[in-house]
């Protein structure tokens, strides 16, 4: 009787054990009672009634990643391509994600794959591959109101790949090429400009250099002659000044020794001779002089005699 009374109470303990749950940090609990939906445990310690109470679902409340594999789609000017998405969602009902979709990730692979291929038959190749945020907008809003009855969010969702056929790739890649060759041309001709540019500036600025220094050379030159002409001029100047002041000492000296009528004559008769210097073909002289000029002759022929 006592091992049996143990037994039963090794068993007690055990199930009392087993229906006590710990529910762990961002993890919800779906519980059952007789087949019903009854209550969601949160995190904290919960015990449920054996055979009354059952949980039915653990369902995990972080953010999670589903990674889809690539779809064809075919977009408005008919080519053909591959794209795979990477959906980022999470739950935030645990009632509505246990009861609302049979398998919910299947199921929003396929709203995925219809969808994007809706938003992709709009849309041209060119403008398919330079709007991958319009097309992520687009899905993640598309996805987010389908998915809300289900008690999903989605938060993001990203193009990963964009597959295009081979020959558009080689078409691409040819044209890719040619764009940088262009590229390429338009810089060496950018760069040859501002090569000439910079040595026409050069000899510009070289131009405008020699032509300063002429201008300050011969404006030095001018100086220089200016200056040169300015000091004969003075020294001319100085010259006929000195002549002057000797013509006039010469005449006080003569008014001081009372000359006689004969010797001004004669000094006159000199001066006549430095005026002419030799260049002159006829002079006129004056009948005083002329007199004076024929007793000077005839005295210097009695001195000839007297010799």
């Amino acid at each position: 009787m006592t091992e049996i009374i143990l037994i039963l109470a090794v068993v007690l303990l055990v199930i009392i054990i087993s229906n006590i749950h710990i529910v762990p940090q961002a993890y919800g609990f779906v519980v059952e009672r007789l087949g019903a939906y009854h209550t969601t445990w949160h995190t904290g310690l919960h015990f449920k009634i054996p055979f009354i109470f059952r949980v039915a679902k653990k369902v995990t409340l972080m953010e999670q990643v589903a990674d889809f594999p690539p779809q064809p789609v075919i977009t408005k000017d008919n080519v053909r391509m591959q794209i795979d998405t990477v959906i980022f969602y999470q739950i935030t009902d645990c009632k509505l994600y246990t009861y609302g979709v049979t398998n919910p990730i299947a199921a929003i692979e396929n709203l995925t794959a219809t969808t994007l291929r809706n938003i992709i038959g709009e849309l041209e190749l060119d403008s398919t591959l330079t709007s991958r945020d319009i097309i992520n907008t687009k899905m993640r809003a598309i996805l987010d109101e389908a998915t809300d009855p289900w008690g999903i969010k989605v938060n993001r969702v990203e193009l990963k790949n964009i597959i295009p056929p081979r020959e558009i790739q080689d078409a691409m890649e040819k044209q890719m090429k040619a764009e940088r060759e262009r590229r390429e041309l338009i810089l060496r001709a950018e760069g040859e400009k501002n090569s000439a540019i910079l040595v026409s500036e050069g000899r510009k600025q070289s131009m405008i250099l020699e032509a300063e220094a002429k201008k300050q050379a011969a404006i030095l030159e001018a100086e220089a002659l200016k200056e040169t002409k300015v000091l004969e001029a003075e020294g001319e100047a100085e010259a006929i000044l000195k002549i002057q002041e000797a013509n006039a000492t010469g005449i006080k000296m003569l008014n001081e020794a009372s000359p006689t009528k004969e010797i001004v004559a004669l000094k006159g008769l000199e001066a006549f001779a430095k005026a002419a210097d030799g260049k002159a073909t006829k002079i006129i002289i004056p009948s005083e002089l002329q007199s004076l000029a024929g007793l000077a002759t005839s005295a210097s022929e009695l001195f000839k005699e007297d010799n």
